[in-house]
């Protein structure tokens, strides 16, 4: 029984390192993708192109890691996951951790390759949309609101038994386009600390950084709300059960 429970934890052990791995690798070709986009962005090419560019990203990702670690990539998305009962507490801290070094490992990568002046025009693609307190407010408001939905839209497709679906990278690499076209010009459309996290490390710019946390934070708390309490199955509802 020893040596059975120890090939058992061995396993365990071996799956957690497997699964922040993919964590890791994950965000860190997201966010590549995502900032040498923005490096090397015309800026008269619109919201279309950042827009399919995120999005299909995110799905190509989301479908190619699900059965190794969920396909997080974004802190929000695994608060929220696991206040839904979608994981276990344990593994909520070596995500966040690995979902952190994958920003920084992404953002570190579109620097060795975009040419240093478009890299610098462009602040490593951190997100430097916000110049005044004007904005602040807005801003804020819409990476909660479209983080909030992006969260809503995991938990259903992944974790609420009634409405899982395989279509479920598509459905959030949908849902990123719909936002990016939404709310790009508004707050850049972050929705991940992780993807504003690596370049503002890169860059050390970190004007109004906080509003890339608290928003999607935020965002995700009121998400995971309602699918606790209104929108989940039997299992997930804390209310509302009858």
């Amino acid at each position: 029984m020893a040596v059975e429970k120890m090939e058992m934890e061995d396993t365990d052990s071996t799956l957690m390192e497997r699964a922040c791995l993919a964590e890791i690798v994950g965000t860190m070709f997201f966010v590549f993708i995502s900032c040498v986009y923005v490096i090397e962005n015309v800026p008269a090419a619109g919201q279309l192109q950042p827009a399919l560019v995120h999005g299909l990203a995110v799905a190509v990702m989301v479908a190619v890691m699900d059965n190794i670690s969920g396909s997080h990539f974004n802190p929000p998305f695994t608060i929220a996951i696991y206040l839904c009962g979608g994981m276990e507490l344990a593994m909520v801290g070596p995500y966040l951790v690995s979902q952190l070094i994958g920003g920084v490992l992404g953002a570190g990568m579109s620097k060795i390759m975009t040419p240093t002046e478009r890299y610098i025009n462009a602040t490593g693609a951190a997100f430097d949309i916000l110049k005044s307190e004007n904005q602040l407010y807005g801003a804020l408001f819409g990476e909660v609101a479209m983080t909030c939905l992006i969260t809503m839209v995991v938990l259903l497709v992944a974790v609420n038994g009634k409405t899982k679906t395989p279509l479920a990278p598509f459905l959030v690499g949908c849902t990123v386009i719909i936002n990016v076209l939404a709310g790009g010009d508004v707050s850049g459309t972050c929705l991940n600390p992780a993807r504003a996290f690596g370049p503002a490390v890169m860059t050390n710019y970190w004007v109004y950084h906080w509003v890339y946390w608290v928003g999607p934070i935020g965002g995700r708390l009121v998400a995971a709300a309602l699918v606790r309490l209104i929108l989940g199955d039997h299992k997930l509802r804390v209310v509302m059960k009858s």
